[in-house]
C-alpha cells in the first residue's frame, strides 16, 4: 500500500516534468487558476483572520469552562473550520479553474496522450461535461466541508482528525475529477471507472493527497494545476495498464 500511494505522489511530480518540453503550453494553464485563486482569496482571507471570533461563536458551550482548556479547544475548532472552508475552497477552485480553462488544459491532456502513444481518438469531453463534474464537484466538496466540521468536535481528537480527513477525502475527490478527462476520452462507462479506481486506491489517493498539499501551501495550487491535468494523465494510464497486467488473457 505504501508502494502505491508513493508511486501515485511521484506520477505528479512526472506531470511537473511537462514544463521542460511544453513550457509555453504549461504556461496557459497558470492563467486560469490564478484568475480562480484571486477569487477565491478574497473569500479566504477574511475568514482566516477572523478565525478566532468565528470559533468563539461557535462553541457557545465552551464559555464557563476554564483556561487554558476554553482557549486550547477553541483554536483546536478554528483550525477545523479553516480546514473545512479549505476542502470546500479546494472543490470551488478545481471546478472553476477546469471550467475555464478546460481549452487550455484539454491541450495539456492531449499533448501527454501524444507523448505516451495511442492516443484515443475522441476528445476529453465538451465543455457541458466539464461544467457538469464541476458542478458535481462542488456538491461533494460541500458535503466533504460538512464531515470534516463534524469530525472536529470529536473529544480530543477533533483537532487532528479533521484536518487530515479534509486532505484526504479532498484529494481523493480531485484525482477522480482530474482522471475524468481521460477516461471520458476512452468513452469508460462508470462501472469500468469504479473498477479502476478499486484496483488502485492506495495510488489514487497518493497523487490527489500530494496535489491537495500543494493547494494549502501560498500560490501552490496555481503552480501544481498544470502539472496536476499531466499527471492525472499518467494516473488514469497506470491504472487501464494495472488492470490489464491482471487480465490473463493479455498477459498470455
Amino acid at each position: 500500500m505504501i508502494r502505491e500511494f508513493s508511486a501515485g505522489v511521484r506520477l505528479l511530480f512526472r506531470g511537473f516534468a511537462l514544463w521542460r518540453t511544453r513550457p509555453g503550453l504549461m504556461n496557459l494553464g497558470l492563467i486560469p487558476a490564478l484568475i480562480t485563486l484571486l477569487v477565491l482569496g478574497m473569500a479566504l482571507i477574511p475568514l482566516v483572520l477572523n478565525m478566532g471570533p468565528i470559533s468563539t461563536w461557535a462553541t457557545p458551550f465552551a464559555d464557563g469552562w476554564i483556561e487554558p482548556w476554553r482557549g486550547l479547544f477553541r483554536t483546536a475548532i478554528g483550525f477545523v473550520i479553516v480546514a473545512a472552508a479549505l476542502a470546500l475552497a479546494s472543490s470551488v477552485f478545481s471546478a472553476l479553474t477546469l471550467t475555464i480553462g478546460d481549452p487550455f488544459y484539454q491541450r495539456i491532456w492531449h499533448a501527454v496522450e501524444l507523448d505516451l502513444g495511442d492516443a484515443p481518438p475522441a476528445d476529453g469531453g465538451s465543455f457541458w461535461t466539464t461544467l457538469g463534474e464541476g458542478i458535481r464537484l462542488i456538491v461533494l466538496g460541500i458535503l466533504i466541508a460538512l464531515l470534516v466540521l463534524l469530525a472536529g468536535f470529536l473529544p480530543l481528537v477533533g483537532g487532528f482528525v479533521g484536518p487530515v480527513l479534509g486532505v484526504a477525502l479532498s484529494g481523493r475527490l480531485l484525482a477522480r475529477e482530474l482522471t475524468g478527462r481521460a477516461f471520458d476520452a476512452r468513452d469508460l462507462s462508470p462501472l469500468d471507472r469504479a473498477a479502476l479506481f478499486g484496483g488502485s486506491r492506495a495510488r489514487v489517493l497518493g497523487f490527489g493527497v500530494a496535489t491537495q498539499l500543494f493547494f494549502l501551501i501560498p500560490g501552490g495550487a496555481v503552480a501544481v494545476m498544470p502539472a496536476a491535468v499531466a499527471g492525472s494523465t499518467l494516473l488514469a494510464r497506470s491504472m487501464q495498464e494495472r488492470v490489464l497486467m491482471r487480465t490473463p488473457d493479455a498477459r498470455g
